[in-house]
Order: C-alpha cells, then structure tokens, then sequence
C-alpha cells in the first residue's frame, strides 16, 4: 500500500496526550518484529489460541503468499520500530465464496498498546477494505479479552456468535466471540 495513515487520536490511557501512528505495507524485513510481536500474544494467553512460539521461517510463506496486504505500524517518532501489525486475511477456510468477507488480525507490541494504535489500524482497514473487494469485516476474539472487544465495538463491529469453551490454554477454557460489520 503507498498511502500511508497519519491519524491523531486520544490517548486510551487516560493521559489525554495525542499519539500519532503510522503503518507501512510489511516485507520480509519486518518479519523478526511482527514474529515477537505474535510471539507476546502467545506466552499471554489472552488473543491466540497458538500454544507454542512460531518462528520466522514459519511466517516466510504466509507473508510471501498472502492475497492481501499485512501492514506494519510504528511510530513517527521512530519509524524503524514495528510497533504493532495488521493482516487481512481470508473469511474462515478461504473459499472464494467467502471473498466478500475479510477476516482482520491485529497484534500490537506489548509496550504500545492502549495508546491508539488498534484505533489507527483499525480505522485505516475499515477504510481500505473495500479496495479489497471486501463488503463485510469480521473477527475473532477471547471473549476473556476486553480491550479487544471494546476497540472492535467502538468501530462498529457487532457480537455476531460465541462459541462456548472452544479453546483451551494450559487447563483454562476460553469462549470465542465472533465480532463482525458490513462496510
């Protein structure tokens, strides 16, 4: 993607202070960040059902073969620094009678989340969607994981099923919710 999002947005910390993001299409560079980045939300618990760490090499394909675009995001401040990612990936198993509907991921560095980071990203794919040929977005998320859930609301994303003790972490059960909207 060329264009690139420069959004203002409050600060969800309660601090009040404007913190500005931007996002890049990844490359293979960005691999190493979006991998620990990924590898955070698995050691949490708390927005991967994945138990184990995955590898660079392992993520090398599914940047490589992706239909749509991951991005990458950082701040002005320090644009070498990937921050968080986006990817927009393929409604459920992936055929194309589901092409309508993209199905979003976003991961954010364990330092720079509540700070409007989700917002800026997620903001930016409602808006780019639909260049993707996309007319719905829908998500998955631990019902368990609030912060998710309340970002996805505040965009317009409804609770569209739960799936009641789908997943299971280390002996604790997890619910999923299903969260999507129409663009």
């Amino acid at each position: 993607m060329a264009s690139q999002l420069l959004a203002e947005v409050e600060d969800e910390s309660g601090g009040g202070a404007a913190v500005t993001y931007l996002h890049r299409t990844a490359t293979p560079a960005d691999l190493p960040a979006i991998v620990d980045i990924y590898n955070a939300a698995v050691l949490s618990r708390t927005s991967t059902a994945d138990l184990d760490p995955i590898t660079v090499e392992s993520r090398r394909e599914w940047l490589a073969e992706a239909r749509h675009p991951t991005w990458v995001g950082y701040h002005p401040d320090d644009p070498g620094t990937v921050t968080g990612y986006l990817s927009f990936e393929p409604f459920l198993n992936g055929r194309r009678g589901y092409d309508v509907t993209l199905d979003l991921a976003i991961y954010l560095h364990p330092g720079h989340r509540g700070r409007g980071q989700g917002r800026d990203l997620l903001t930016a794919a409602i808006a780019y969607a639909p260049r993707l040929g996309a007319r719905t977005l829908a998500t998955t998320i631990f019902a368990s994981n609030e912060p998710s859930l309340r970002l996805f609301r505040s965009h317009g994303f409804e609770e569209w099923g739960r799936l009641p003790a789908v997943a299971d972490l280390d002996g604790e059960r997890k619910d999923l919710v299903i969260v999507g909207r129409p663009l």
